[in-house]
């Protein structure tokens, strides 16, 4: 596979972070995992502190995929894969909340119903394929999205986007649908108040201490649909007008009885 970077729209806004990882890696040739690892931070460990590094898929034996992270510090890449792909740039941009997830899984290997993984390893995967992270000082904002108020939260906050909100795209899956975005590209957002984050400023050690501290991440409950054309700039095929946002196949009221997801606030640690 070759010119793979061409598929990549650099300038949209969900690349943010990611960037610079992808400037590092060679344009002509997929990358296998030999140059996805010279993208990790230096010294990332999992959390028995075996180094992190990935692997050829065909090298893992049978046992589970979070089961094998967690013993051997190996992440399995399939070759040619954008959706490996996708996850290594995610494990290069938030090592330190990749590896507390890992170590969250393997605690509840054998905790969930037979046949399933129970509701802290969905939610664990549900943000892991298409979390998002939302943080920022504006309670109105915060709040109006977890109530699906969009119209606040998009439309009369505007000005908000850009200066005290910053959204950070954490999964995967979301990362490789945004080779093609759609309009109702939906991600699962956790929705931390934080004041005074640098508009560079990376979440990964506070967010990794908080999932395993406080376990934010116990019911997919924690997480709160974001429509992510409704952001101000993340929607490049037309308009952000009034018709845009009545769509009600995208920008949906609540669900009857469903409570909305909750607010919560990242310390630095």
């Amino acid at each position: 596979m070759t010119g793979w970077k061409s598929r990549i729209d650099q300038a949209a806004p969900c690349w943010e972070g990611y960037r610079s990882l992808l400037d590092r890696l060679d344009t002509e040739t997929f990358p296998g995992p030999e140059k996805l690892n010279a993208c990790l931070p230096l010294d990332v460990v999992n959390h028995l502190g075996k180094p992190v590094r990935f692997v050829p898929d065909a090298d893992r034996p049978g046992a589970d995929y979070e089961r094998h992270i967690f013993e051997t510090g190996e992440v399995p890449t399939r070759e040619n894969c954008w959706h490996d792909l996708m996850n290594a740039l995610a494990w290069c941009r938030f090592p330190q909340t990749k590896a507390a997830m890992n170590a969250l899984h393997y605690e509840q290997l054998d905790s969930g119903p037979p046949g399933g993984r129970g509701p802290v390893r969905d939610a664990l995967t549900l943000f892991d394929e298409c979390g998002v992270v939302v943080t920022g000082s504006s309670h109105e904002v915060l709040d109006a999205l977890a109530r699906h108020d969009w119209h606040a939260a998009f439309v009369r906050h505007r000005d908000a986007w850009g200066s005290t909100m910053r959204v950070q795209v954490f999964g995967h899956a979301l990362l490789e649908k945004f080779l093609a975005p759609y309009k109702s590209l939906t991600a699962h957002a956790l929705l931390l108040r934080r004041p005074g984050l640098a508009p560079g400023g990376n979440v990964d050690r506070p967010l990794a201490t908080a999932l395993s501290r406080h376990r934010w991440l116990d019911t997919p409950a924690g997480l709160s649909p974001l429509p992510l054309a409704g952001l101000p700039g993340w929607w490049a095929s037309g308009p952000q007008d009034r018709a845009f946002y009545d769509d009600p196949g995208v920008f949906r009221s609540p669900s009857p009885g469903r409570k909305p997801a909750p607010v919560r606030f990242l310390r630095s640690f």
